[in-house]
């Protein structure tokens, strides 16, 4: 044995090697990396993807920004582009859920779920190893797209802080769109597993597109009719809208409604309770899977 790999026999004259006797985490850890690097070499060898995913949210920034930036007011004063921005982020974090559920509806068609299903690994790391992609590539395009709206005159407040400068309202608001779009990954999951072929995948613009109309991204819920504001206030991309936007120090249009005044809190509790969700909802429809 040398370098904690042993040898053995299998019988024919023929040797191979054994692998080092790990923990069942240990292993789980792996195969949920291996999983990673598989998604993030399908992205490298195929860049068009991400630009892809990236060409709506941008478009809609430049749109929004540019054509009604002057025509649209924000309730209690300020700069519509400032009230924009962070309608944009949390929008770009909500709609990747579609592509979460694309790609596992692709690998479902193309025989790789089945491949990983044969395979000696974890159910679970395939689950989690696409969560932990999409959620890096997310950062990237979070990145990307906060370049964009500098580029338009975005100015958040950093502050000071001891995070190389940042102050730690920004932190805080990266973070709750990161939570945010952690969360809907498992929808994605869950949705990609649940459908039947590539066809049906199309079918999600039909929630998403209203889910993203319906809060406080691109208006505030004041200047909606009552009825559909109510339904704004209690979206969760309202909550993650109006808290990031407090911390980014843009215009918020707070109103005196319970939801408004609570959206740091509701911020962080609507990701945790669709995690809670749909998470387990994930990995036990992944371990049904008929072979």
């Amino acid at each position: 044995m040398s370098g904690g790999v042993s040898t053995a026999s299998d019988g024919t004259g023929r040797t191979y090697r054994r692998r080092p006797q790990h923990g069942r985490l240990f292993w789980t850890v792996a195969d949920c990396w291996n999983v990673v690097r598989r998604g993030l070499t399908h992205y490298r060898r195929q860049p068009v993807s991400i630009l892809w995913q990236l060409g709506f949210p941008i478009l809609s920034v430049l749109l929004y920004g540019y054509v009604f930036g002057k025509a649209i007011q924000v309730p209690g004063g300020g700069d519509y582009k400032a009230f924009l921005m962070p309608g944009m982020f949390v929008m770009t974090v909500a709609m990747g859920f579609v592509s979460t559920a694309t790609i596992f509806v692709n690998d479902s068609k193309k025989g790789v779920i089945d491949r990983f299903r044969s395979m000696p690994m974890a159910p679970s790391a395939v689950v989690a190893g696409r969560g932990a992609t999409d959620l890096i590539v997310s950062c990237a395009e979070l990145g990307i797209m906060m370049a964009t709206a500098y580029g338009m005159g975005w100015r958040p407040e950093f502050g000071t802080g001891p995070l190389f400068g940042y102050g730690l309202g920004f932190v805080k608001a990266v973070v709750l769109l990161l939570s945010l779009r952690f969360a809907l990954i498992w929808v994605g999951v869950w949705l990609g597993l649940l459908l039947p072929g590539p066809e049906q995948v199309g079918g999600l613009f039909a929630i998403v597109f209203p889910l993203t109309m319906i809060s406080s991204i691109y208006v505030s819920p004041q200047q909606m009719p009552h009825w559909l504001g109510q339904a704004a206030l209690w979206n969760p991309l309202s909550s993650t809208a109006g808290a990031t936007r407090a911390l980014f120090g843009a215009p918020t249009a707070r109103g005196a409604s319970w939801p408004e005044q609570h959206a740091l809190l509701l911020a962080g509790v609507w990701p945790a309770a669709l995690t809670l969700l749909f998470l387990p909802l994930a990995i036990r429809r992944f371990r049904r899977l008929s072979r």
